[in-house]
């Protein structure tokens, strides 16, 4: 093992650097990991161009990344269950407690939980890392380290699709059409929804949900929330049970409620402005449930069975792919909104998916 742990950190809104650190060494609940890929979320982008995300506010520099796989190296003294040489999917949020949300298996909305690259904790866009044992997950040898990375992400559909109760024969109408409205799009269709409508500005993206299996992709052009609605009702001659909405944007959100069949469920997945008008009240009249979902937990035996049994295919997501060392590249087409997913290799000696 080299002692170069190239990291990729942000310091401040606008400043991010390539800087060496120093190889740490894991606690008696840890493992060390040598990365391999890791990839690029929008919060990412958002801590190095605003240095903030509501109220997660970066005050010292801070490694980037939390969408990662790796190999372990070294394992601490009370790990059992991993050892050196096997390939682990990392799951970024550790609870610190055992507190209420713990205790009752919702550990995702426990206050002072650790998080890849959330202030103040580090995340692992680096050579070497340190995570607890007990969150990293070993990959069936069917199951690339691209496709261990991307567990992350789909983790965040499959959470959704579970606040919403897609099941079999369900209608599901996706708002946007980016990284998680197409993860939130294959985990509905495996776990059974009958028809997906997705919807989006960009014809790129929806042209790539078409070949992951929507049934219908509407274009976004201009039309009142109202409208929108109407056209979603059309495609499917139903308005749909459910809607998943990816954007946080507010015509998005009112969209979605309008669209909603009543006594269906809205899922709120994409985070805008901290306040947004809606039509609370359409809602409450037709019992239209708005559901909120923070992250995910328990998703992780999940998507790894999701992926080895090859229910769903994530590696179309995956569209650039650059070294470690040119992570502000990465950066730079993540920020542009090129392609889909950016993945960077973080191992020098095995650049493979």
């Amino acid at each position: 093992m080299d002692q170069d742990n190239l990291s990729v950190v942000v310091h401040s809104a606008g400043n991010l650097r390539l800087e060496n650190r120093p190889v740490p060494e894991p606690g008696p609940n840890e493992v060390l990991l040598r990365m391999h890929s890791v990839g690029i979320c929008g919060s990412d982008v958002h801590y190095w161009q605003h240095g903030r995300i509501g109220d997660f506010v970066l005050k010292k520099p801070m490694v980037l990344g939390h969408e990662a796989s790796g190999q372990v190296l070294k394992v601490g003294s009370a790990v059992r269950h991993l050892k050196p040489g096997d390939r682990v999917a990392i799951e970024p949020g550790v609870p610190r407690e055992i507190d209420e949300f713990c205790k009752n298996g919702r550990y995702n909305l426990s206050p002072t939980g650790f998080f890849c690259a959330t202030p103040p904790d580090d995340g692992n866009l680096c050579r070497y890392y340190v995570h607890n044992g007990n969150f990293c997950y070993k990959l069936p040898d069917n199951v690339t380290f691209e496709e261990g990375a991307l567990i992350e992400p789909l983790s965040v559909g499959i959470h959704a699709c579970r606040r919403a109760g897609v099941t079999l024969g369900s209608t599901v109408f996706v708002c946007g059409a980016g990284p998680i409205g197409l993860v939130s799009l294959l985990v509905a269709k495996a776990m059974g929804a009958s028809q997906v409508v997705i919807s989006d500005l960009s014809a790129d993206r929806l042209k790539k949900a078409t070949e992951l299996g929507a049934d219908f992709a509407v274009q976004v052009q201009g039309e009142t929330p109202q409208e929108l609605a109407q056209k979603v009702e059309a495609l499917l001659g139903c308005k749909p049970e459910i809607t998943i909405e990816c954007t946080g944007a507010e015509s998005c959100i009112q969209t979605g409620i309008y669209a909603t069949r009543s006594g269906g469920v809205v899922v709120q997945v994409g985070l805008g402005p901290e306040m947004v008008t809606v039509p609370l009240v359409n809602a409450a009249v037709r019992e239209v449930d708005i559901r909120g979902i923070f992250r995910y937990c328990n998703t992780w035996p999940m998507a790894i069975a999701m992926l080895a049994s090859k229910k769903v295919d994530v590696k179309p997501l995956v569209t650039h792919r650059f070294p470690l060392e040119q992570a502000l590249e990465a950066f730079e087409t993540t920020r542009k909104g090129l392609g889909v997913k950016v993945m960077l290799k973080c191992d020098k000696s095995d650049q493979n998916p």
